[in-house]
């Protein structure tokens, strides 16, 4: 029996690393992004992106799911999603994408703004352009500053991808609460803890080791 739960819960542990590295995947860049056109000098811009972040981490990450997953298939007349694990993974997907996304855009708003102005002025008088001093003076000191942040919404994601059994994806959560509808036995939710305890025990294992290479900038 222990083998055979280790099995399947192995099997849901798979598609919670792919929603994990996937959501990373995309989220990381839109969020920097966001983040940039979120300090932009043209209003619209910036209180569009601001208006949309603010609905988008004012509103719970379930609901997100539900609609993404649901709307279409209601206001269409058809699931663009599909109804295999493969749609219902893409569409958890997207909902954390832009969800993450969001919560990425404030702490790299907050890395960029944290730099001295005083630095990025330096690179102007040396003749570096907009884009030669992000990435040589402001990018690398962002890091430095967004790591902490950066990696407890990390480490949230990782537990926030149990969120995708509500549209039925078959991840690590969906798999340990299978055995206690079929088998009546709770012992496999305990044992699913152990695997979410080690990803994110390696997880808090890289970011201290990113951080202590990051010290040079103290």
């Amino acid at each position: 029996m222990f083998w055979s739960v280790t099995y399947q819960l192995l099997g849901g542990l798979w598609t919670t690393f792919r929603i994990f590295i996937l959501t990373l995947l995309f989220a990381l860049p839109i969020g920097l992004l966001l983040g940039i056109l979120s300090r932009s000098k043209w209003k619209p811009v910036r209180y569009i992106i601001e208006i949309f972040v603010w609905i988008i981490r004012g509103t719970p990450l379930m609901l997100q799911l539900i609609i993404i997953f649901y709307g279409p298939g209601l206001w269409l007349g058809h699931n663009i999603w599909r109804g295999n694990e493969a749609g219902r993974i893409t569409a958890t997907v997207v909902a954390f994408t832009i969800n993450y996304a969001c919560y990425f855009s404030v702490i790299f708003r907050g890395g960029i703004e944290g730099v001295p102005v005083g630095q990025r002025e330096a690179g102007q008088v040396l003749g570096m352009s907009k884009w030669e001093i992000f990435w040589n003076i402001t990018l690398l000191q962002m890091i430095k500053r967004i790591v902490p942040p950066m990696s407890n919404e990390i480490i949230t994601l990782v537990k926030d991808t149990s969120l995708a059994r509500i549209i039925a994806a078959y991840e690590l959560t969906f798999s340990g609460y299978s055995f206690m509808k079929s088998s009546g036995i709770t012992w496999p939710l305990f044992y699913t803890g152990v695997f979410y305890l080690l990803f994110v025990g390696i997880l808090t294992l890289i970011f201290n080791a990113i951080e202590k290479k990051l010290d040079y900038f103290r």
